[in-house]
C-alpha cells in the first residue's frame, strides 16, 4: 500500500513537472502588415509642409490658446464617454482580479440545523427513526492544479482584453480632443466668416442704392436696379448660414463639456481669430506612427486575447484535478463535536468532461477567430497608413489652395486701393469704387473658408497621427485599479 502510494505521489510529480500550458504562445506573426518595411518611412519626406519630428502629447497646446486649453481641461474632467470609457476600463480590470483569482486555493464553510424525521431504512432499520434536531458544520478546502495551462491562458486573455480597453479609452480621448479643437475653430471660423459677410452686404447696399439713384437720375435702367437688389438679397441669405454654423459649434462645445453654453469659458462664443499653428506640424514617422496609435495597439491586443483563447478552448479537452480536504461534524445537536459525530476526508479529485458536444469544434472556432483577428488588426495598420497620407496629402493641396487666394487677395486689396485713389482724383466713379471694394471682400471671404478648411484638415492630421493619449493618463475619469 505505502508502496502504491509513493508510485502515486511520484507520477502526479513528475505529472506537475511536465505539465506545459495548452494552445499557442502568442507572437505577432511575422506576415503581418506592421512589419512591413514600405509602411516605416519618413512621413515627411516628399511634404515641405511637415516636419519629422515628435508629436507631443498635447498638441492642442501648439495653438497656443489659454482659452482652448481650458476648453480641453473641462472637457477631460467631465466628458460623458470618457466616464464610459473609465467604466469599461474599470470593468475588464475586474474581469482579469477574476481570472488570476480562478483556480488555485478554495475553501467553504457550512452550518445547517433543522428538526429532522429521517428515513429507518436509510440506515437498514424496520422501525421508524426518532425526530431530532440535527446540525450540519463542515469546512472544506481544495487546490485546483492547472496542470495544462487552461487558467493561465485565461489569465492572458483577461489581460490582453484590458490592454485592449485601455486602448479603446485612449482613442475616446484623442477623439474628445479632436472634437473640442474642431467645435472651438468653427465657432470662430463662424463668427470671422459673418463679420466679413456683414461688411460684403453693407457695400451690397450701398451699391443698390447707388444704381437706383442712377436710376432716377435717367442714368441707368430698371435691370440694372433688380440685378444688384438679387445680389443685395443673396448675400443677406448667406448670413443665417454662419449664424447656425456658431451655434452649431457652440452646443458641441456644450455637450462635450457638458455643461451650458452660457457657462463655457469667457471669450469663446465671440472669438474671431481662427487657432493657428505657428510652426511646421510635427508628424513623425510611420514606425512610430504604428507603435503610437491606439487603435493600432487595441487590435494588437485583441488578436493577443484571441490566440489565448485557443489555448482555453483547448483546456476544455483535458480533465480538471484538484486535491481537496473537509472536516466536520453531523449529529443531534446536543453531540455536536463529540467523537461519534466527527468526520474528516481528504483526497485528490479528478473531474472530465468527455470532449463531445462540440469541445473540439470550439477549438476551430477559436482558431479561426484569431485568424480573423490578425485579419482585422492588417486592416487597421493599414487603414492608420491610409487616414495619415490622406490627410497630409489633403492638408498640402489646402495650404497651395490658401496661399493662392491669399495672392488673390493681396491684388483684390491693391485693385480697391487704386480704384479708391482714382475715385478721389475724380477719375473713377463711386460705383467703381464699391464694386472694388465688394471683390476685395469677397476673396477676403474665400481666404476665411479656405484658412477654415486649413484648421479643420490640421486637426484631421492630428487626430490621423494618434497623438494626444500619452498625457492623459493622468487626467479626466480614472477608474478604480485593483
Amino acid at each position: 500500500m505505502k508502496a502504491l502510494t509513493g508510485i502515486a505521489t511520484l507520477g502526479v510529480g513528475l505529472l506537475l513537472s511536465a505539465c506545459q500550458a495548452v494552445g499557442p504562445d502568442y507572437q505577432l506573426p511575422q506576415e503581418a502588415a506592421v512589419h512591413r518595411e514600405d509602411f516605416q518611412g519618413d512621413l515627411a519626406a516628399h511634404n515641405r509642409n511637415v516636419v519629422s519630428a515628435p508629436i507631443p502629447g498635447d498638441w492642442w497646446r501648439l495653438y497656443r490658446d489659454p482659452r482652448l486649453d481650458e476648453l480641453v481641461r473641462q472637457a477631460m474632467a467631465a466628458n460623458t464617454d470618457l466616464r464610459v470609457a473609465a467604466a469599461n476600463l474599470a470593468r475588464a480590470r475586474a474581469q482579469v482580479e477574476e481570472a488570476e483569482s480562478a483556480g488555485g486555493w478554495s475553501g467553504g464553510v457550512k452550518l445547517g440545523a433543522q428538526r429532522l424525521q429521517e428515513s429507518g431504512e436509510a440506515f437498514l432499520l424496520p422501525e421508524k427513526v426518532p425526530v431530532a434536531n440535527v446540525g450540519d458544520i463542515g469546512i472544506t478546502t481544495s487546490y485546483q492544479f492547472d496542470l495544462f495551462g487552461t487558467l493561465q491562458r485565461g489569465i492572458e486573455a483577461a489581460k490582453a482584453n484590458a490592454d485592449a480597453t485601455q486602448a479603446a479609452a485612449d482613442t475616446a480621448r484623442i477623439t474628445l480632443v479632436a472634437d473640442v479643437v474642431r467645435a472651438y475653430t468653427q465657432v470662430c471660423a463662424a463668427n470671422e466668416e459673418l463679420e466679413i459677410a456683414g461688411h460684403s452686404l453693407d457695400l451690397q447696399g450701398q451699391s443698390t442704392t447707388l444704381v437706383q439713384r442712377l436710376r432716377d437720375a435717367g442714368r441707368g435702367d430698371e435691370t440694372q436696379v433688380t440685378r444688384s437688389q438679387t445680389q443685395f438679397k443673396s448675400l443677406r441669405a448667406e448670413l443665417p448660414r454662419y449664424e447656425a454654423a456658431r451655434q452649431a459649434g457652440l452646443f458641441r462645445l456644450s455637450m462635450l463639456l457638458a455643461k451650458p453654453v452660457d457657462q463655457l469659458p469667457a471669450g469663446t462664443p465671440h472669438c474671431h481669430e481662427l487657432p493657428e499653428i505657428a510652426q511646421l506640424l510635427p508628424v513623425g514617422d510611420g514606425a512610430t506612427l504604428l507603435k503610437r496609435r491606439p487603435d493600432v495597439r487595441q487590435a494588437e491586443r485583441r488578436l493577443a486575447a484571441a490566440t489565448a483563447g485557443i489555448g482555453v478552448a483547448t483546456g476544455q479537452l483535458y480533465p480538471d484535478i484538484s486535491i481537496g480536504a473537509t472536516v466536520g461534524t453531523v449529529g443531534i445537536l446536543e453531540n455536536l463535536g463529540e467523537p461519534a459525530t466527527n468526520r474528516w476526508g481528504f483526497g485528490p479529485l479528478l473531474t472530465w468532461s468527455v470532449p463531445t458536444n462540440g469541445s473540439r469544434a470550439r477549438v476551430r472556432e477559436a482558431e479561426a477567430a484569431t485568424q480573423g483577428a490578425l485579419a482585422h488588426f492588417d486592416g487597421v495598420v493599414l487603414n492608420a497608413i491610409r487616414e495619415t497620407q490622406t490627410g497630409l496629402a489633403q492638408y498640402s493641396a489646402l495650404l497651395q489652395r490658401r496661399d493662392a487666394l491669399a495672392d488673390a487677395e493681396q491684388s483684390a486689396q491693391l485693385a480697391a486701393d487704386q480704384t479708391h485713389r482714382f475715385y478721389q482724383a475724380g477719375r473713377a466713379s463711386f460705383l467703381a469704387d464699391l464694386q472694388a471694394t465688394r471683390t476685395y471682400t469677397d476673396v477676403r471671404a474665400q481666404v476665411a473658408a479656405a484658412n477654415t478648411q486649413v484648421a479643420m484638415s490640421q486637426i484631421d492630421l492630428f487626430l490621423a497621427l494618434g497623438g494626444g493619449w500619452e498625457s492623459g493618463r493622468t487626467q479626466g475619469p480614472q477608474p478604480t485599479k485593483p
